[in-house]
C-alpha cells in the first residue's frame, strides 16, 4: 500500500504549448506498471482550454467545481458543469475548458500506451472557442 498525502505533490502550471491561458494541474496518481492508469486535477480560469487532443485508450473527466466546456470534433460545443461525468472514446479529437466567465475543475482520468497518455494538436482558435 502506498499512501500520497495532500499536499506532497506540487502543483503545475499547464504548459503553453497544449493550453491557452491559465490552466493549473495537480497530480493525484500515476500508478506504477503493470498498472497504466493516470489521474490529475484541472483547474481552468476563464477562458483557459486545452489544444486539440487524443487519448490512445479514451478519457473520463469528473467535474467538481465551475462551468466549463467540451467538444469533439464535428459536434456542439457542450457545457459541463460539477457532477457531469464525460467520456471521450479512444483517439476521439476533443478539447475541454472553463466557460468564458467562470472557472472549471475536473478529475482527469486516462491511461498511457507506451508511456503516453494523450497526443496533442493544434491549438483551439479564439474563433472555434466563441463558435
Amino acid at each position: 500500500m502506498e499512501i500520497k498525502r495532500n499536499g506532497s505533490r506540487p502543483s503545475g502550471k499547464g504548459p503553453a504549448d497544449y493550453f491557452t491561458g491559465t490552466v493549473r494541474i495537480d497530480p493525484l496518481f500515476n500508478a506504477p506498471d503493470p498498472a497504466r492508469v493516470v489521474g490529475a486535477t484541472v483547474t481552468f480560469e476563464p477562458g483557459a482550454r486545452t489544444a486539440w487532443h487524443t487519448h490512445p485508450l479514451g478519457q473520463t473527466l469528473i467535474v467538481t467545481a465551475g462551468l466549463g466546456w467540451a467538444q469533439r470534433e464535428g459536434g456542439p460545443i457542450e457545457e459541463i458543469q460539477p457532477g457531469d461525468v464525460v467520456w471521450f472514446s479512444p483517439d476521439e479529437k476533443h478539447w475541454h475548458g472553463a466557460s468564458p466567465t467562470i472557472a472549471m475543475t475536473h478529475i482527469a482520468i486516462q491511461e498511457s500506451i507506451n508511456g503516453s497518455p494523450v497526443t496533442w494538436m493544434e491549438h483551439v482558435t479564439d474563433e472555434q472557442y466563441g463558435a
